[in-house]
């Protein structure tokens, strides 16, 4: 029996509606099976926006009733991202966000796990502040042998199998991101998780794995990552630019928004996945 691939789909911010992953997981599925001859996917959304989103609609119903603001659309935007990565981002004594995104991601991985198998490689695809919420995640996971941090929400969903436990991670795709960002928080930039996964090799040991790092050259949120250190520099494959979206917001900021459907997006994607997929079946 064929070895199917797990891919967890990781939306960044907006208000997204469940079905947000819908048209990629549609384009994913089509260009793979032309690529392959195979049907060898098993797709996964990550949906943690309503973690977060009635208290940030809360506060953004009291802004609105403080007093006249312009660049009204602008603003919004501004509390879509600075508001859930702010109430995203754990403080020292307070996390509660921060777990319970965390234990959303440990959910889809544990559906993950029970449709496409307990040891089938893992992709991760992630947009915007979804990749610094799949990076934080796989860098607990990959932290845990050494120092016990992940969350309590987080293990009373995980179960001991080896894609839950982030071993068969192969594939990272991240759109749009601002991890380079967020290294701003560590002493010279921080340090990446590893992809492929240092266990992978003891459970698919022809898959060699990568991390695609994908930006738009207007998107002013997401950025290359190779340059950010040495670490990153040996981490990432390739930071590949793009030109995402149609023709009201290919050339500026919006196109952070519009990378989901792109041909310029799905097909390096779905190339990378084919590679894996063949190498799985080996």
């Amino acid at each position: 029996m064929a070895t199917k691939l797990a891919v967890a789909i990781v939306h960044g911010v907006g208000r997204p509606e469940a079905s947000f992953a819908d048209g990629m997981m549609d384009g994913l599925r089509k260009r793979f099976a032309r690529a392959t001859g195979q049907d060898g996917l098993v797709m996964q959304p990550v949906f943690w926006a309503p973690v977060i989103q009635n208290e940030e609609n809360t506060l953004w119903a009291r802004l609105k009733a403080g007093g006249p603001m312009d660049f009204v659309k602008l603003r919004r935007f501004m509390v879509d991202f600075a508001a859930d990565a702010i109430a995203y981002q754990p403080a020292p004594r307070e996390r509660d966000m921060y777990d319970a995104v965390h234990a959303v991601v440990a959910r889809a991985l544990r559906e993950l796990a029970a449709a496409a198998g307990p040891r089938a490689p893992l992709c991760v695809i992630a947009h915007s502040l979804g990749t610094v919420i799949a990076s934080n995640y796989v860098y607990d996971l990959q932290a845990e042998p050494r120092r016990r941090i992940l969350p309590k929400a987080v293990r009373a969903v995980l179960e001991p199998t080896p894609l839950e436990k982030g071993e068969t991670l192969s594939g990272f795709y991240t759109l749009g991101s601002p991890i380079a960002l967020w290294s701003l928080r560590y002493k010279d930039f921080g340090r990446p998780i590893a992809v492929p996964a240092p266990k992978l090799a003891g459970h698919h040991p022809k898959i060699k794995g990568e991390w695609i790092n994908i930006y738009d050259q207007d998107d002013v949120i997401g950025y290359p990552l190779k340059s950010v250190n040495d670490a990153y520099k040996k981490a990432v494959a390739v930071d590949r630019a793009v030109n995402a979206g149609g023709i009201l917001s290919s050339w500026n900021p919006a196109s952070h928004m519009d990378y989901w459907t792109d041909d310029d997006v799905l097909d390096p994607i779905v190339d990378s996945l084919a590679k894996i997929y063949r190498a799985a079946q080996q």
